[in-house]
């Protein structure tokens, strides 16, 4: 989009480069700051707010015990709570019951037992945050962390299921101290132990006659493949297996009343591999360099239906505007199809702000402004999910239900503030979402004081955002906001299109005239970007007569170079 030249640093065979997905948030950063200061030299900023191996090894401890019983127990909870209500990793009743029996038995020498354990212990210490944290790392338990790493440099030729929860366990404690890339690794690991026992496939019963263990083996597949989208999603990379080469059933209910002890609720795990596969596609068809049959535009179209369709078909219980509190797994799942909109749709918002901050302004006619209102009603798809997403967050902030040392709520939070940037810049009625952006960089920078290393990372590139807005305004204190606002203004006023902040929860038109940044967003916010402009957009039987390649050359060339760190 912005150059046909590849960023790279100087390269070192002993350290190579690390490559940079298109997908990733930070590379989408990058990407803005580009354009805010039209300079070829902005380069990529270097992840270097990770544990390093050296500090890992540092903690490494072979005498680490197992903490008391209680202790124990509680920090299984925890990771009950917080973890398996979201993914499917372990059989609760299961678990508790090797729990009491090791330690009924002392029987702790079981190194499969005790290195999904310790993972166990690990993220429960990192939800509760409570534990002391150690002096070369801040992040709690790390040190169970460390120990369990160690327990499986070599991976067993015949796996056990434990083997595989281990990883996924494993894998999910690596985002907190920012190894993402480990993370993938893991569970690369453990697709590849799953396709060893075939978890891609339905067990006969005559093979696994116990109801509850076939249908652990289902569920922990289909964990298998959210995390591999999910973490796809978050950096970019592809996708490790094809849906064709899936075959197992998704996950039902086991009969009788032993479900409930071992298992969480269907209808929600249902719900999130629907909406991983549909990630797994925004980043194949959006993010990919493949040659594809359809235009960019039919393939934004085809996504966005599937999304519809997928909020369209959630179950009462998985939907926010429910009476009573909203439960944690299903705000973190509409977290994430919020960020599937965003990433969807954000290639075109960054298109708009480089249109906006083009001095060249040329005559349209009526196709040229046809396919203007197009883009510019993808773009308020994006604002929205940015701005439900900034809504759910700052309120699970202000409720203190936050994990302080958490990966993908700061990540979330992270892409809808670079969203509320360019929605301020690009059009002047939107200059209100420049403060829903400083709260998130404030969120984070408190994120960040406690020990968070992914907001940490975050952070600097807000800051780095900020440096150059504040470039932008020159010595003298100009208002970069405002000059890039008229451009924009002189650009689209012609389309009379309703601005994001003048849409209601369906896209109709407020009849307050108040902004919708300014006020406290509804739970029910999640179709919001279903409105009338939208929604002649997804009807439209065949997009390609709005589309005209002098207009849309940018678009289309997403993605068109690559970048490189350190």
């Amino acid at each position: 989009m912005l150059g046909e030249r590849a960023w790279f640093l100087p390269y070192d065979p002993s350290l190579p480069p690390i490559h940079v997905c298109e997908a990733a948030c930070t590379a989408f950063a990058t990407r803005l700051r580009k354009v805010l200061t039209k300079s070829e030299t902005t380069s990529h900023m270097p992840r270097t707010q990770y544990t390093p191996e050296a500090t890992l090894m540092k903690i490494r401890n072979p005498a680490t015990k197992w903490p008391s019983l209680p202790k124990a127990r509680l920090l299984v909870q925890i990771v009950f709570s917080q973890v398996t209500r979201v993914y499917h990793l372990v059989l609760r009743k299961s678990t508790i019951d090797q729990l009491e029996e090791a330690y009924r038995d002392e029987n702790f020498e079981d190194p499969v037992l005790t290195c999904k354990f310790f993972a166990i212990f690990a993220l429960g210490e990192v939800y509760s945050a409570r534990s002391t944290p150690s002096l070369e790392c801040n992040v709690p338990g790390v040190a169970y962390y460390v120990n369990a790493m160690t327990m499986i440099p070599i991976l067993p030729e015949r796996p056990s299921l434990a083997h595989i929860e281990t990883l996924l366990l494993l894998s999910l404690y690596s985002f907190f101290l920012n190894r993402r890339h480990s993370a993938f690794l893991l569970v690369g690991s453990a697709m590849r132990l799953g396709l060893t026992v075939g978890l891609n496939h339905n067990i006969p019963e005559s093979k696994c006659p116990d109801p509850v263990q076939r249908e652990h083996r289902t569920r922990l597949w289909w964990a298998i493949y959210v995390f591999d989208r999910m973490y796809g999603s978050k950096v970019g990379w592809p996708i490790q297996i094809s849906d064709a080469d899936i075959y197992v059933d998704m996950p039902s209910n086991v009969p009788g009343d032993i479900h409930n002890d071992h298992t969480s609720d269907t209808e929600f795990l249902i719900a999130s591999i629907e909406l991983a596969k549909i990630t797994g596609q925004v980043i194949d068809r959006v993010y990919s360099r493949k040659r594809f049959p359809e235009s960019f535009l039919q393939r934004e179209q085809k996504l966005l239906i599937s999304l519809k369709e997928w909020s369209c078909a959630l179950p009462p219980q998985i939907r926010l505007n429910r009476d009573g509190p909203v439960p944690m797994n299903v705000i973190s799942l509409h977290l994430q199809f919020n960020q599937c909109i965003m990433l969807a749709s954000r290639p075109i918002l960054l298109h708009a702000l480089i249109q906006a901050t083009s001095p060249e302004s040329v005559a349209e006619d009526s196709a040229q402004t046809n396919i203007r209102q197009t883009l510019k009603t993808l773009s308020d798809a994006c604002i929205h999910a940015a701005r439900h997403t900034h809504s759910l967050i700052v309120e699970e902030w202000t409720n203190g239900s936050v994990p302080i040392f958490g990966y993908f709520y700061a990540h979330y939070l992270f892409s809808s503030a670079l969203i509320m940037v360019i929605s301020s810049l690009v059009y002047p009625e939107n200059s209100n979402d420049f403060a829903l952006f400083e709260a998130a960089f404030e969120i984070l920078r408190a994120m960040s004081s406690h020990g968070n290393l992914a907001a940490t990372e975050f952070f600097d590139n807000l800051e780095c955002v900020k440096q150059c807005l504040d470039e932008m305004r020159g010595p003298e204190g100009g208002n970069f906001h405002s000059d890039v606002s008229r451009a924009a203004e002189s650009s689209t006023e012609s389309l009379a299109v309703i601005a994001p902040n003048q849409l209601g929860l369906f896209g109709n038109t407020t009849a307050s005239g108040i902004s919708e940044a300014t006020v406290a967003t509804n739970h029910a916010n999640d179709m919001a970007f279903l409105g009338e402009s939208m929604e002649e957009f997804l009807a439209q039987p065949d997009v390609d007569f709005l589309l005209d390649p002098s207009l849309t050359d940018t678009v289309y060339s997403w993605p068109n170079l690559s970048l490189w760190t350190a």
